[in-house]
């Protein structure tokens, strides 16, 4: 009888990487997870193995991947705050691919965004594509999956959008609006991360969903599938900017960053590309009408709390409404 194979998942209790985790389980795979929370619920009970990441110990690093053929690398930082930043989360990234190196993973597939760019201005788009290019002269083999939006039960973006529509009487949009982004359903994304661990080249993958929007239409159909439409207005960005600051004040969030403004308002979120996932945002919006944004989806609440399950965790704090 041989050996079940061992693959390795960073944040197995968290965003992507749950769902990641989930399609190996089903496979009948062996995952350990590397994680900043080693203490968090365990969504998975003893069917998950929990390392620490070890960022100062580059032999415990590698022990903690000893044995693992594939590795799938969701580690990552939205921002800069007092506890995290984006030159840590690269320098911490570096010292995983030379970790796993060391180790004899064979393959590493490696979620990052699209349009990364190592000439941007945007911190986070320039720090992605610095992490792509260790990655690329690391020596392991790898995939590259590079994702727009992800939506799913757990997501903040589209959560939030619909949390604002069903309390404020306007919705504004940063300057026009007609910038495009690719929304991917994040067991789409799992999916094709699992069966790029075959892969036998190096390589990159758009991993965008079937539909396109613009802003403006993608907050119209949100407030339409929700029972919530709401007349959208063009805002000046730094106008928007400053308003969603003062509403992150309320809920003890930051809401959105001016780099994640200029992203989107640069066409960052959008590739000329054929889609790697089938699940449309509109359809998965409809079942889950009932429910989405009902709740505030908080970044930091899950930062701060590093016990309670991942899913669980919401912001505190009112705008408008119930």
């Amino acid at each position: 009888m041989g050996t079940k194979m061992l693959h390795a998942v960073t944040g197995a209790f968290g965003y992507s990487g749950r769902y990641i985790t989930q399609r190996l389980l089903a496979r009948g795979v062996c995952v350990r997870t590397l994680t900043a929370s080693p203490h968090r619920a365990n969504p998975f009970d003893h069917s998950v193995e929990v390392q620490g990441f070890h960022w100062q110990d580059p032999k415990k690093l590698a022990d903690a991947l000893a044995g693992v053929e594939v590795l799938y690398n969701t580690y990552w930082v939205r921002f800069n705050s007092q506890t995290f930043c984006f030159a840590e989360a690269i320098e911490n990234s570096r010292k995983l691919f030379v970790a796993a190196k060391s180790a004899g993973v064979r393959r590493i597939v490696h979620v990052s965004i699209t349009n990364p760019d190592i000439n941007s201005k945007l911190e986070y788009f320039r720090g992605k594509a610095q992490v792509e290019e260790a990655l690329t002269n690391s020596g392991v083999d790898f995939t590259i999956l590079r994702p727009a939006v992800l939506f799913g039960k757990e997501d903040i973006l589209i959560n939030n959008i619909a949390w604002m529509l069903r309390r404020l009487p306007v919705f504004g949009v940063f300057g026009d609006g007609q910038y495009k982004m690719q929304p991917i359903y994040v067991d789409d994304l799992a999916e094709l991360a699992v069966r790029c661990a075959a892969d036998r080249e190096n390589r990159i993958v758009q991993a965008i969903g079937p539909e396109i929007f613009t802003y403006r239409e993608l907050v119209k159909a949100i407030g339409t599938t929700i029972g919530c439409p709401r007349p959208i207005m063009s805002v000046n960005p730094q106008v928007g900017y400053l308003f969603a600051a003062v509403a992150g004040k309320c809920v003890r969030d930051v809401i959105i960053t001016r780099d994640e403004i200029r992203g989107l308002m640069e066409g960052r979120l959008f590739v000329d590309a054929p889609p790697a996932g089938t699940t449309r945002l509109t359809q998965w919006a409809q079942e889950n009408r009932d429910w989405l944004g009902h709740r505030y989806a908080s970044e930091m609440a899950r930062r701060r709390d590093r016990v309670r399950d991942y899913t669980t965790l919401r912001g505190d704090g009112q705008i408008g409404g119930k």
